[in-house]
């Protein structure tokens, strides 16, 4: 099989040739640019750049080499934007590696050794403390309240860190035909690969309201406010709709996936009932899912956090193919509970090394052990691929992730 072929077979429940991977063509499924460049120290690559594609999260953009080394089968499309040196501007990370930020993220560098992120109009929207490894958000537009109409919310997303700051291709959907070049680079990438092609679309939902009410608000209003919750999500609707137009009729015919997000659980459960799930939420997300079915041939990829097992029934009735990053240390997340439940059902992208214990902390031999292990459990009969569950983190040690992937490889 071609890794296109090896992706859709297993996305489609067909037993592929071997395990199909993914690193890097989300950014929920790559790799920390500290660990990154450890990584690329470890196997004494010495050639080009660790550039981070997410500025948010302190992603790197995984190289050519590296896809090629460990055997990836998926790409993500904006990775064919900022591919020139002058695209990029050269910072050093919090332990002191070497690293490149897109030319256009200019934090400013606080006395502390904090960094602050301004939006364009001078918002100071996201801090990251000295010594850390992403950002958090810290402008929140509506955390006094709801506006009497949305008429201004394109601006306030526009302030949001995740818009402000997105990474590729997004970050260039200003540019004076940005469609015509995305649909002109992803035909180049599918005529260049053999790789599975990823868009990544994000039309967030439940995390759309978290940003711009703040979380403590949202999951309030959602039991307390739900008439101002339908309005907002209403408004959110009508652009996540207008997006996906764009984009099925500029990539639905040449991408193999669209991934989707919006974090619906903790480690303890969903953050709310299946009842107010079903009644706020699965509509929408089958409204999402359905415009995409019906107008590319593209698959529909989920992104969601946490223990979800309550909701997989509705999630897989709303028309999500897959599902990502299979938190499998959270409550009824077990892997074999998952593969037994809706293995039949919906595909597993992720879950195949557990990030919170055993990847950052276990011996290379234990990882290979943990590794082999889930893919017993989770590859049969298709319906999965091979990732982690959600990034490599910063402190993740070389050999380790070395490990993972050498297992995968002798699983076959």
């Amino acid at each position: 099989m071609t890794s296109r072929e090896r992706i859709l077979a297993a996305i489609e429940h067909r037993q592929p040739d071997r395990v199909p991977v993914d690193l890097g063509a989300t950014p929920s499924s790559g790799i920390s640019a500290t660990a990154y460049g450890n990584l690329k120290r470890h196997l004494g690559i010495t050639r080009g750049h660790t550039r981070l594609y997410d500025v948010v999260q302190q992603l790197a953009q995984p190289e050519e080499v590296i896809l090629d080394r460990f055997g990836i089968d998926v790409l993500d499309v904006g990775r064919t934007f900022n591919t020139q040196d002058s695209d990029w501007v050269d910072v050093k990370l919090a332990d002191g590696q070497a690293a490149q930020y897109p030319v256009w993220f200019h934090p400013e560098k606080q006395a502390d050794g904090s960094y602050i992120a301004r939006h364009k109009d001078g918002t100071d929207i996201a801090h990251m403390p000295a010594g850390g490894t992403f950002y958090d958000q810290s402008y929140f537009p509506y955390v006094d309240g709801y506006p009497a109409d949305f008429s201004g919310l394109d601006k306030e997303m526009g302030r949001i860190l995740w818009a402000a700051l997105v990474h590729s291709p997004w970050d260039h959907a200003g540019d004076p035909g940005f469609w015509t070049t995305l649909r002109e680079r992803a035909l180049a990438m599918r005529a260049s690969s053999d790789r599975a092609l990823m868009i990544v679309c994000g039309c967030n939902l439940f995390e759309w309201g978290t940003f711009l009410r703040r979380m403590d608000n949202f999951l309030m209003d959602i039991y307390a406010e739900p008439e101002q919750v339908e309005a907002l999500l209403e408004a959110l609707m009508e652009r996540h709709l207008a997006t996906l137009e764009k984009v099925c009729a500029t990539v639905g015919d040449v991408c193999d996936i669209l991934r989707f997000g919006d974090d619906l659980g903790m480690d303890s459960g969903p953050f709310m009932s299946p009842d107010i799930y079903r009644r706020l939420f699965k509509p929408r997300h089958a409204k999402l899912c359905e415009t995409v079915h019906k107008k590319s041939k593209m698959k529909t990829f989920l992104h969601s956090c946490g223990s979800l097992h309550e909701l997989m029934p509705d999630l897989i009735e709303a028309g999500y193919d897959v599902i990502n990053p299979v938190q499998t240390t959270c409550r009824d997340m077990e892997p074999e509970k998952l593969k037994r439940d809706f293995g039949k059902d919906i595909c597993f992208w992720g879950g195949g090394c557990d990030t919170r214990t055993v990847l950052n902390r276990a011996t290379p031999a234990e990882i290979k052990e943990h590794v082999k292990r889930r893919l017993e459990i989770l590859s049969p009969g298709g319906g999965f691929v091979f990732n982690t569950v959600h990034n490599i983190l910063p402190e993740v040690p070389p050999q380790n992730i070395v490990a993972m992937y050498e297992a995968v490889a002798e699983f076959g």
